[in-house]
């Protein structure tokens, strides 16, 4: 990931996909308060992965990483697409635990 812009008005996943742009759900609430459970991160990513030979592969749409040193997820805006629903459940909850969410620029 390469600049990000923390809590900003986010474009519509549309607008998103077209900038090359994905969402970062950091694992931070706007306070600064670390979110609990501590592999809530690997636990929302978990929706879309498969495991092969005994390791998890993650979906380039949902995934979980350190976004400055924090446990976040990568919501790609394609996911609202293929996956409304579940697109969906995240900002929600995301809102709902008043976690930060930036966007950033994609790495494909």
């Amino acid at each position: 990931m390469s600049s990000a812009k923390a809590d900003v008005e986010l474009p519509e996943p549309a607008d998103a996909r077209e900038q090359g742009k994905v969402y970062i759900v950091q694992g931070t609430t706007n306070d600064g308060r670390k979110f609990r459970p501590s592999d809530w991160a690997e636990r929302m990513s978990g929706a879309l992965s498969t495991f092969d030979g005994g390791r998890i592969h993650y979906s380039p749409l949902l995934r979980p990483i350190a976004f400055n040193g924090v446990k976040s997820i990568v919501v790609h805006p394609d996911l609202e697409q293929s996956q409304p629903d579940l697109f969906r459940y995240i900002m929600d909850f995301a809102r709902a635990n008043d976690l930060r969410i930036t966007e950033a620029d994609s790495e494909d």
